[in-house]
């Protein structure tokens, strides 16, 4: 392999799942050029990498538009130049990790000659040259790309997520954290949203966490999250009031800076949440209708999953919204959890 070209484009936890491939690569490939392609903004949250030698911004939201907009001439000569782009490059082998029609799409138009697939589906298995069926244990973090890189015969060892803050994020996060009185490791990073409701935990429980966090541990509580998650994240700081909200008020590289230097973090399964593995932070993981991993490969970091017959229900949930999965885990499991991995 001399040229390679990775595709794993979204989302933003499958982005820090896969984030040791490039590293396992660059050990068993060193002099190889390593491009990633993904979608822009995700794209800020490995371009710090010192594996990847080039990222490759897919422009999806400028296709939907166009498609959407019937805009059907100037999509196809917007596709076109993407692939020029791509096939300049010279790729000599193409890794589709997404294993989606869109995906395979954008790894057949690299004009790479070998073209591999993990577990590929939706017809994308036709578009590769050889297609790897996903294995491994999938109760630990990462597995199945794991499982990839030694099918590959890439070099897997300490195989786990890890992501990398540039210095000026760092500088404007240090200073963002002045600005509200908070220095690194004085904090409990927290992380209650995601896209789907029966992945979150409930506000009353969260409630009932934060001031134990402030009183028992010491830890000022931080809310992490976007633009729309504002309002319930003052709603849960209300119940205490030294919590800083910066929901909305950072983008994805400040906010995985502040997971880095956070004493905690506790939060639902998202991709915040997997940052604080990757970073080696202390962390509690709550799980109910996913059940996406099981071992964290840290010692540092738990899941906490009650493992009932419904669950996981991913995204059929049978329970009339109750999601018991999350809400019979206690505010004092969560302390508990927090406690240990913080080795109190």
């Amino acid at each position: 392999m001399k040229r390679v070209l990775v595709v794993r484009s979204s989302a933003i936890g499958d982005v820090v799942f896969a984030s040791p491939f490039a590293a396992a690569l660059k050990r068993r490939h060193p002099d190889a050029h390593l491009a990633w392609l993904v979608e822009p903004g995700i794209h800020e949250l490995i371009e710090a990498d010192p594996a990847i030698d080039e990222l490759i911004l897919w422009p999806k939201s400028e296709w939907r538009r166009l498609m959407r907009e019937r805009r059907l001439v100037e999509l196809a000569r917007t596709v076109r130049r993407f692939a020029r782009t791509l096939r300049e490059r010279r790729f000599d082998t193409a890794i589709d990790m997404q294993s989606l029609l869109k995906s395979g799409m954008l790894t057949w138009m690299s004009g790479a000659p070998r073209r591999i697939g993990l577990g590929s589906r939706e017809g994308s298995q036709w578009l590769m040259t050889e297609v790897v069926a996903k294995g491994g244990d999938d109760r630990r973090i990462s597995s199945e790309y794991r499982y990839l890189a030694e099918q590959l015969g890439f070099d897997t060892t300490d195989f786990l997520p890890r992501l990398h803050v540039a210095g000026p994020v760092a500088d404007r996060v240090h200073a963002l954290l002045a600005e509200r009185g908070l220095a690194p490791g004085g904090y409990a990073a927290l992380a209650p949203f995601t896209t789907r409701p029966q992945k979150h935990w409930f506000e009353d429980a969260w409630q009932a966490l934060l001031p134990r966090l402030a009183t028992e541990l010491g830890l000022r509580p931080v809310i992490l999250g976007g633009p729309a998650d504002r309002a319930a994240a003052e709603r849960i700081a209300a119940a205490e009031p030294r919590t800083v909200v910066l929901a909305g008020d950072t983008r994805l590289p400040e906010a995985a800076a502040l997971v880095r230097d956070a004493a905690l973090l506790i939060g639902v399964d998202t991709g915040l949440t997997h940052m604080g593995i990757a970073f080696a932070r202390p962390t509690v993981a709550l799980f109910g209708s996913t059940r996406p991993y099981l071992d964290t490969g840290r010692d540092n970091a738990r899941v906490i999953w009650l493992g009932l017959e419904c669950s996981p229900c991913r995204r059929r949930p049978t329970c009339n919204g109750a999601f018991t999965c999350l809400r019979d885990i206690s505010a004092e499991a969560v302390l508990r959890e927090a406690s240990q991995v913080l080795g109190r």
